[in-house]
């Protein structure tokens, strides 16, 4: 009786499991990278571990971000598991200035760019060119999650960027109590390896309102 009530109590009602892509050849090369560099050999053979991983999870949708990366994690994870990959712009990782994509970290004018860029991120009202800032990331993730809690899927798999996906973590944990510093501090102490598998849950609680849980961080046991 009393297990049967802490079970109810305690309702999963989705599971997400959110995977960083495999390693890319502008991971490992001296530029700012670009959104349509591929996986390096190294992400391709990641792509295939988690792929095999995820084959043995059971799950209703795969979403992936549409750039190159995230796509050829995602083909894998399709071939391995059968599931139809649909794509979505809300997954894409933070959006870097147009003129830095691909510029080596030898351009001064790039790196110069690259700065302010990094500091409007944790600070509200600044931007950098057309890049994303502060108070767009925080945004965009938010409707992510918004977007997971509404599809009527149980359980997804989600494949997306290192970045974006601390910042749905760094919303999940520190919800309205998140300010640019917490911010700032959370993406500097918190890291993801390629391929690693980060499980949110939205449950039910002992007297309070349904909500996201972080249940997993980073698990990338599958690359030995």
């Amino acid at each position: 009786m009393y297990n049967r009530r802490i079970v109810s109590l305690n309702k999963i009602e989705k599971t997400i499991y959110l995977l960083r892509h495999g390693q890319s050849k502008d991971n490992v090369a001296p530029v700012f990278q670009s959104t349509v560099s591929p996986l390096s050999d190294i992400g391709l053979e990641q792509a295939e571990f988690i792929a095999k991983r995820v084959s043995k999870v059971s799950f209703e949708a795969l979403i992936s971000s549409p750039l190159k990366r995230t796509k050829q994690t995602a083909e894998a994870i399709s071939r391995s598991t059968g599931k139809t990959i649909e794509f979505s712009e809300l997954f894409v990782e933070r959006i870097k200035p147009t003129n830095l994509y691909g510029k080596p970290y030898t351009d001064e004018e790039a790196n110069n760019l690259w700065r302010e860029w990094e500091k409007s991120l944790y600070t509200p009202g600044m931007r950098a060119e057309d890049g994303e800032n502060y108070d767009g990331i925080l945004k965009r993730a938010e409707d992510a999650l918004t977007f997971l809690q509404k599809r009527t899927e149980r359980s997804l798999v989600i494949v997306s960027h290192g970045y974006f996906l601390q910042t749905i973590v760094a919303k999940v944990l520190l919800g309205g109590a998140i300010t640019n510093e917490s911010f700032r501090q959370f993406q500097k102490n918190a890291s993801m390896e390629h391929t690693g598998m980060t499980v949110l849950r939205y449950q039910e609680g002992f007297e309070e309102e349904s909500t996201w849980r972080l249940w997993t961080y980073n698990d990338n046991a599958h690359l030995g």
